[in-house]
C-alpha cells in the first residue's frame, strides 16, 4: 500500500519561501550598504530578526525527529530566547565598555517580559473567549510546572529591585531555576504541541532533506541574527536622537515586539483552534526561558565584557522597571495557579499592561512624573494580587500547590 506523498499547501510553500528571504535581505543589504538611513536601519535587520525567529522555531521543531530527546529541549529552550537574548546580550556586552548602555540592557529584558506576560497571555484569553464565546480558559495540570518555575524565579527577582544590581550570585540563581525546568521536563516527558503546517510535512520529509532543511534554517537564523543584533540595536537609539523619543522606550518596547512576534502569531492560531493550553505553553515557556536564562545572562555578559569579577548596576530607573516587571509577573502566576484564566481577568492584565505602557505619550499633558506613575503600578499589581489570595481559599490552596512542585517527584500531569 503506497502512503500518501507529503505535501505543502501554497500558502505554506510562500511563507516557506518569504521566511528565509526576510531574513536574508539583511546580511546582503549591509555587505553592500554598510551604511542606511533612518529609519531602514533600524526597520530592516528588525525585520531579519523576526524572520530568523520563525527559521529557528521551525527548524527546532523539525530536528525533534532526528535528535535525542533531550538535546531537542535544549534547542528548544534556546530557540526561544535566542532573538530576543542576542539584542539584550549585546547591551550588557557594551553596557560593560560603556555605562551609557546598561539602561537599555534591563529595558530590553523588563519590555520583553511584561509584552509576554501583559499582552501575550492576555491576548490569549481574549481571543480564545471571542472565538469560541467563552467566559474563561481551562487549562491542563501540566502548565503547573512551568507556572511554578516561573513563581520562583519571580520572586526571586524582588532581590533585585532592593539591592540595585545584576550580579554572577543572580546568575547561578536563574541558571539553576532554568535547569530544575530543564531536568524536571526530561524526567517528566515533556509534551509539546502537535506540529501544524509546514513543520508537521517536513517532519515527514526523508531523511536527507529534512536535515537539510535543519541545518540550512539553524545557520541562516544564527547568522542572521549575529549580522541583525548589533545595527538593530544601535538603529533604535539612533531613531530615537532622530526623532526625539526617549531612546528606552525604543528599546523596551520595539526590540521585543520584532523578537516576540513569531510566537504571539502561533500562541493565537492555536487558541483559534480550541487548543488554549498549547497556546499557554507557548507562550509561558518562553517567559519562563526569560526570567532565568536571558535574565541570568545579563551580570555574565557584563563582567565577561568588563573583563573582572563585578556586578551590573542599576539607577533608580531600572530599579522601578524590575519592580513593575516582578510586581506584574507574581500577578500573573497568581492568576493561572489554579490553571483557569477569566476573561475578566484578562480585561485587567491587558488594561494595566497597556495604560502603563503608553503613559510616556501622556506624560506631558498629565503632569504627573513616570517614576510616580511606574511605582504606583507595581503597588496596584501587589494589592489586586494580594486581594485575589485574601478572597479566595480556592487561589490560595493552589497558590500552596505550586510551591509542592518543587519537591515534588515526578510526573507532569
Amino acid at each position: 500500500m503506497k502512503t500518501k506523498k507529503p505535501c505543502i499547501s501554497l500558502s505554506n510553500q510562500i511563507v516557506l519561501v518569504l521566511a528565509p528571504l526576510l531574513a536574508l535581505q539583511w546580511p546582503v543589504l549591509h555587505l553592500l550598504y554598510p551604511q542606511l538611513p533612518i529609519p531602514w536601519e533600524p526597520l530592516l535587520p528588525g525585520v531579519a530578526i523576526f524572520a530568523s525567529a520563525y527559521l529557528l522555531s521551525w527548524a527546532a521543531e523539525v530536528a525533534e525527529v532526528d535528535i535525542p530527546p533531550a538535546l531537542a529541549l535544549g534547542i528548544l529552550s534556546l530557540a526561544a530566547v535566542a532573538p530576543e537574548y542576542a539584542v539584550d546580550i549585546y547591551f550588557a556586552w557594551q553596557g560593560g565598555q560603556d555605562p551609557s548602555y546598561i539602561p537599555y540592557a534591563v529595558a530590553n529584558m523588563t519590555g520583553g517580559n511584561r509584552l509576554l506576560i501583559g499582552l501575550g497571555w492576555a491576548l490569549i484569553v481574549l481571543v480564545y473567549a471571542w472565538k469560541f464565546r467563552k467566559q474563561e480558559v481551562r487549562l491542563e495540570p501540566r502548565l503547573k510546572l512551568e507556572t511554578a518555575v516561573l513563581l520562583a524565579a519571580t520572586v526571586y527577582s524582588f532581590v533585585l529591585s532592593f539591592k540595585k544590581t545584576l550580579s554572577l550570585i543572580d546568575t547561578v540563581f536563574f541558571f539553576s531555576f532554568f535547569l530544575f525546568y530543564f531536568f524536571r521536563l526530561l524526567k517528566s516527558g515533556a509534551h509539546e504541541p502537535e506540529a501544524e503546517g509546514p513543520v508537521a510535512v517536513i517532519q515527514r520529509w526523508p531523511a536527507l532533506p529534512r536535515r537539510m532543511f535543519v541545518l540550512g534554517f539553524f545557520f541562516l537564523a544564527a547568522w542572521t541574527i549575529y549580522a541583525a543584533s548589533h545595527p538593530f540595536a544601535e538603529g533604535l537609539l539612533t531613531l530615537g536622537r532622530h526623532w526625539g523619543v526617549e531612546e528606552f522606550i525604543l528599546v523596551q518596547w520595539l526590540a521585543p515586539i520584532a523578537s516576540e512576534s513569531p510566537e504571539f502569531i502561533v500562541a493565537v492560531l492555536f487558541a483559534l483552534k480550541a487548543k488554549p493550553t498549547a497556546s499557554f505553553n507557548t507562550i509561558i515557556s518562553s517567559t519562563v526561558n526569560q526570567w532565568t536564562l536571558l535574565v541570568g545572562a545579563l551580570p555574565l555578559a557584563f563582567a565577561l565584557s568588563k573583563g573582572v569579577i563585578c556586578s551590573m548596576p542599576m539607577d533608580d530607573r531600572q530599579v522601578q522597571e524590575v519592580f513593575l516587571t516582578s510586581a506584574q509577573s507574581l500577578f500573573g502566576v497568581v492568576v493561572l495557579s489554579n490553571l483557569r484564566f477569566s476573561l475578566r481577568e484578562a480585561g485587567v492584565l491587558f488594561f494595566l499592561f497597556i495604560t502603563q505602557a503608553f503613559y510616556p505619550l501622556l506624560e506631558p499633558w498629565i503632569h504627573v512624573p513616570s517614576m510616580d506613575v511606574r511605582r504606583g503600578y507595581a503597588w496596584i499589581y501587589l494589592g489586586v494580587t494580594v486581594g485575589i489570595l485574601i478572597a479566595s481559599s480556592t487561589v490560595r490552596k493552589d497558590f500552596r500547590n505550586l510551591i509542592g512542585v518543587f519537591w515534588a517527584g515526578g510526573k507532569r500531569h
